[in-house]
């Protein structure tokens, strides 16, 4: 529970934009050739964003992003 002004911060993994972005991120952390886990189910940075927005955080963002990494922040009012 956060109180009024507080910030919240996210650091999340999200979805690429690509096929080739995905490939990226996983031969930049050295995953290459192992399994993915089918049950982790990453969405775009805009769908989390949006999700923020709608339980009432103001100044809502993704402030970071690299690859799959993303630092989501908003400010509850």
């Amino acid at each position: 529970m956060l109180y009024p002004a507080d910030v919240f911060c996210n650091l999340d993994h999200v979805s690429s934009p690509s096929v080739e972005q995905h490939r990226r991120f996983l031969k930049a952390i050295n995953h290459v050739n192992k399994r993915e886990d089918n049950t982790n189910r990453m969405l775009p940075v805009e769908k989390q964003l949006q999700w923020l927005r709608d339980i009432g955080f103001v100044d809502v963002e993704c402030y970071w992003k690299w690859l799959e990494f993303a630092l989501l922040i908003g400010y509850r009012i």
